[in-house]
């Protein structure tokens, strides 16, 4: 035999023998092959709903996010500030600042910042009740929004009407309270047909609605609309009489007497809300005219330089009509401890209103729900610590007397 036919027979034999292995391994493997490919035919179908759910799952929104983004909408009209305490906005008016100096913004902050809460442990508060009802209706925590408008001149315009009301109330609802419908000053009434649209339309009317010191023909027209629209509760905030100057050319805003207040109280079957109440006389007249709330409130500091603190008023307010009409407080409502404390001078319940402008330029509905399930959560862990079991029964003695 030649080398060169040796070679070729020892190749063929090399690639006899490879052949073998091959075709040996593959009918081990060839079981084992199929097993898996029939398991895998079998996963798939319950694996692609679980895959798709976890593509299609929003990221959860973090409170971070929300105040970058808010800053990057409010700027210059709102910083944003870490506390938001009126000192960078002072004189801001339109905008989101106080009036003037600014000091009533601040008497608000700063009263109620130096309030203390009373640490309590030896108790069996582990699951405090954080509910109440507010003209009928239950609310998941004694919080609303504020009353806030005017998203063209005080808030930057990157938001339309339609989309911040959707924001507030959707997201107060979320989170199991209520939203308020504002009445800007400087509003015409198409602006207020849009709200009312929203407020019919999108949640059936689950919200309170706030109408200017108008004329009193005015107020009563805007009351139809609500009424019409299955509102809970119509409010005025008799706190912006002062600002004439800002309302529509031709459009009156003006102090009420007590008669015409009587009058506005007995137009509506719906009940009735004075906000702007900052005196134990105007409380009580309030009471006497037919309101069934009042809102303790310095318009956040907004209408009056150099006005008091609510928490500095609202004890003595408490003490003369409570029980009598339902005690609302606004005034730098920040976190679930300031809900508290307001608790504990009398209110029952308070309205929110500069967070909830961030949450909703920042988040939209769901940065609302977000700042207002922020709230509830320090409220709860108030609570446990102070041994408070219900928001409905808040002792005097949870906060430090003589601070505010």
């Amino acid at each position: 035999m030649t080398k060169d036919m040796h070679d070729k027979d020892s190749a063929t034999r090399r690639d006899f023998i490879k052949a073998g292995m091959a075709a040996g391994v593959g009918a081990l493997l060839s079981p084992l092959l199929v097993k898996t490919a029939h398991a895998a035919a079998e996963a798939a179908p319950a694996a692609a709903p679980a895959a798709a759910a976890a593509a299609a799952e929003k990221p959860k929104l973090k409170i971070g996010d929300v105040l970058r983004v808010a800053r990057e909408k409010l700027y210059p009209i709102c910083r944003v500030c870490p506390e938001c305490d009126g000192v960078a906005c002072a004189g801001e008016v339109p905008g989101m600042g106080g009036i003037g100096s600014g000091q009533a913004f601040k008497n608000n902050y700063n009263t109620l910042n130096k309030i203390d809460l009373v640490m309590r442990t030896f108790h069996d508060v582990k699951k405090p009740d954080l509910t109440t009802t507010l003209f009928g209706h239950k609310l998941s925590m004694p919080v609303t929004s504020a009353v806030t408008g005017g998203v063209s001149y005080n808030m930057g315009g990157k938001m339309t009407e339609e989309e911040y009301v959707i924001s507030i109330l959707g997201g107060c609802m979320d989170a199991g309270t209520l939203g308020w419908v504002a009445d800007g000053i400087g509003d015409k009434m198409d602006v207020f047909e849009r709200r009312i649209a929203v407020l019919k339309n999108m949640f059936g009317g689950n919200a309170i609605v706030t109408i200017k010191p108008k004329t009193n023909d005015e107020i009563i027209t805007r009351f139809r609309m609500v009424e019409d629209a299955g509102g809970l509760a119509v409010a005025i905030d008799i706190d912006s009489a002062g600002r004439a100057a800002r309302a529509v050319p031709g459009q009156t805003v003006e102090p009420k007497t007590p008669k015409q207040l009587a009058e506005l109280a007995k137009s509506t079957k719906l009940p009735f809300i004075i906000k702007g109440i900052m005196t134990v006389e105007e409380a009580k007249i309030a009471v006497d005219v037919g309101a069934k709330g009042v809102c303790v409130s310095n318009h956040g500091g907004r209408v009056l330089d150099y006005t008091p603190a609510t928490a500095t008023v609202l004890p003595a307010i408490a003490d003369a009509i409570k029980g009598k009409a339902t005690i609302l407080v606004d005034g730098a409502v920040r976190r679930g401890q300031d809900v508290l404390k307001y608790l504990a001078m009398g209110a029952d319940a308070c309205l929110c209103g500069r967070p909830l402008v961030r949450g909703a330029h920042g988040g939209g509905r769901e940065g609302v729900a977000l700042m207002m399930n922020i709230i509830k959560d320090e409220l709860t862990v108030a609570m446990t610590l102070t041994g408070v079991p219900s928001v409905k029964n808040v002792p005097a003695n949870v906060i430090t007397k003589g601070q505010a």
